[in-house]
């Protein structure tokens, strides 16, 4: 961890405590927020200053989000978390709801009180048994402490969180499927427009944000936009976690400056396991496209680099691949990831992460047919770009991106009916 970071806790014991969080300096934010020391469009000025960009995965700037709500507009209105955290190789989030929920929680009411809500909804992964546990009594100390509940430290302000437990899918990610499973209705993407912001939760208006972004809150209003856009690059500010997962020595969540080299959190990593070396690199979670070694150490832990490299920073889920790893092995495992997670709402979907499953677990056991290959690449065409949701597109682009780069692997599985690793 390093010293100038933006989860002020997570390096001390019982960092999860209000009494921990309190003593180094939490809620205090909050606390000249309710004096009305900073106003509503102070706060969304300097969170447009910071490019703190939505830590979910889109990279939307946060500043600019918020300003779509009119905080003015009678009646009710919601703030919702998504902590369901669903994306392969992800487990960054958890980690901020069991370590440091009282950041959270301060962003979080630091956000209502921006857009006017008096009701907030922390949506969490139901397989979340420790982490909803750690939150909920988060909530709960800063409930008695009067932090939330109705006319907080006396200001008129009211606000409450509640949290919503997810079934464990995938598509709940999608800001309207969360909105529908929380409505208890099947999670399904809805059409866009209208968006949240004007008809979200219950028919009311609406603003989601990822658990990362909304715990970056407190520290950015703390110490100033420019303080946290100077840890970053321009367009790119503050510090990232990532998650670094796969054939590395020391897996883990990592702290870094948006811009810090890949190579540097490859060493934090501890270097690729088994004294191998490295193939390959999945830079934001599953949904993002594959890269060779040469990209990846190439490349710099922001959205413009990774960008440039030809992927994306998505949730920042970085999935570190050896010199052994089968690559049609991997597609089949994430083509059938896909295949089951979709709702089934969309025609292109529903039938295409099928196909893609089938004919990728074809190649792999050996019964590939010459056409499967331009087959693969046509119906991840069908997909992309052709339904409500991103979930489509998430699953052709792993098909698209591991045959541009392994292509060989694959022709390999149908010319003689297995891997080029059974021939060495």
């Amino acid at each position: 961890m390093m010293n100038e970071n933006c989860f002020r806790t997570l390096h001390l014991p019982e960092s999860w405590t209000l009494k921990t969080y309190v003593e180094n300096g939490g809620y205090e934010v909050w606390k000249k927020v309710l004096a009305g020391e900073i106003s509503p469009e102070d706060i969304i000025d300097q969170v447009k200053i910071s490019a703190l960009r939505g830590r979910g995965g889109a990279g939307f700037p946060t500043g600019l989000k918020w300003s779509f709500m009119n905080r003015r507009a009678p009646g009710q209105k919601f703030l919702l978390c998504n902590s369901d955290e669903g994306e392969p190789g992800t487990c960054k989030d958890r980690d901020i709801l069991r370590y440091n929920p009282h950041q959270l929680i301060e962003g979080m009411c630091i956000a209502a009180y921006v857009i006017g809500a008096s009701r907030g909804y922390n949506y969490i992964r139901g397989e979340f048994h420790e982490p909803i546990q750690r939150y909920l009594g988060a909530v709960n100390e800063a409930r008695a402490a009067g932090f939330l509940g109705q006319d907080i430290l006396g200001s008129g302000f009211d606000f409450d969180l509640f949290v919503h437990a997810g079934a464990g899918a995938y598509i709940c990610g999608e800001e309207t499927a969360l909105i529908e499973s929380i409505e208890g209705k099947k999670g399904m993407p809805r059409f866009k427009p209208p968006f949240p912001a004007s008809f979200g939760l219950y028919g009311r208006p609406t603003t989601i944000n990822n658990t990362e972004t909304l715990a970056s809150i407190p520290m950015i209003l703390a110490k100033g936009g420019q303080w946290f856009l100077d840890l970053g690059k321009p367009n790119n500010g503050g510090t990232k976690l990532f998650s670094v997962s796969g054939h590395v020595e020391k897996p883990g969540n990592q702290e870094v400056r948006m811009g810090t080299p890949f190579k540097t959190l490859l060493e934090n990593a501890g270097g690729i396991w088994k004294g191998r070396q490295l193939k390959a690199v999945i830079p934001g979670g599953s949904s993002t496209p594959v890269l060779p070694a040469e990209k990846a150490l190439a490349m710099d832990m922001d959205y413009d680099s990774i960008s440039k490299a030809g992927s994306f920073l998505g949730a920042g889920s970085v999935i570190i691949m050896d010199e052994t790893t089968d690559m049609v092995k991997v597609l089949e495992r994430l083509s059938y990831f896909y295949y089951e997670e979709s709702c089934g709402q969309c025609t292109p979907c529903r039938e295409g992460t099928g196909w893609m499953y089938r004919v990728v677990k074809r190649i792999r056991e050996g019964k590939g047919r010459p056409e499967d290959l331009a087959l693969l690449r046509d119906v991840g065409g069908r997909i992309t770009g052709k339904v409500i949701c991103g979930l489509g597109d998430a699953a052709a682009i792993p098909v698209t991106s591991f045959m541009k780069h392994f292509g060989h692997e694959f022709e390999h599985y149908v010319e003689h009916g297995c891997s080029i690793y059974d021939r060495m």
